[in-house]
């Protein structure tokens, strides 16, 4: 598949704009390498569960990612109304919602393509990217596209996932993530937009296993033809 742009335009309260351009391509998102403040430093509040070494990666690539989204919020709470548009390359969706629901949307994104090793295995998943998901479409999306991604393993040779056994480590790994990109927005910023954002997205991971592992029907409504 070829690689899609995605487009984010916040629109504040006090009219001033900024925006975001994410690549969804094979590989990572390109690298500031001046001025990068020191809260990127890959043993700054590192991951408890990071595979990388501090020998060989001088800075955390989501957080590198994460240089400019957390300047631009930087001074902005949370809970501030903001307009956001997202455009990619089929459509256009405009939404009013909070500021720590957009950046929570767009961080979503920017993990899988920054070069991370926990988030690249969202990669497809963002490819088809979905702004602003509610919870009931981020588990539709997750468990369908684990399957899929199972489906294609088996066409390959390699064995399938059927149980999704190994989505809910893939859960708990992110969860892990969001903690710890939490703690360092937490020490850079002054306000909690950033810091908020990563509540939500854990919110969301923290869903995604639970329905793994105590599953109660959330989607059977929606499967009713396949449950007939």
């Amino acid at each position: 598949m070829a690689a899609a742009d995605v487009h984010y335009r916040f629109r504040f309260g006090d009219d001033s704009v900024w925006e975001c351009d994410v690549t969804s391509a094979d590989g990572d998102q390109p690298a500031l390498t001046d001025n990068l403040p020191d809260w990127t430093r890959l043993g700054f509040h590192q991951c408890s569960h990071c595979p990388l070494s501090t020998e060989e990666y001088r800075h955390c690539p989501y957080a590198v990612a994460l240089v400019e989204p957390a300047r631009a919020t930087a001074m902005r709470a949370s809970h501030e109304p903001v307009t956001v548009t997202v455009t990619s390359r089929s459509r256009t969706i405009t939404a009013d919602t909070t500021l720590q629901r957009a950046m929570g949307s767009l961080m979503g994104l920017v993990g899988p393509f920054s070069g991370c090793p926990v988030t690249r295995i969202l990669r497809p998943m963002a490819r088809f990217h979905l702004p602003l998901s509610s919870p009931d479409e981020t588990l539709f999306r997750t468990f369908g596209t684990y399957l899929l991604g199972q489906y294609l393993r088996q066409r390959q040779g390699l064995e399938g996932d059927w149980q999704m056994t190994s989505l809910s480590q893939v859960y708990s790994d992110l969860r892990l993530l969001n903690h710890g990109m939490s703690s360092r927005l937490r020490a850079s910023q002054d306000e909690d937009a950033g810091v908020n954002s990563f509540v939500l997205l854990d919110l969301l991971a923290a869903d995604v296993r639970y329905a793994l592992e105590e599953y109660e029907g959330d989607l059977d409504d929606s499967f009713r033809e396949f449950l007939e």
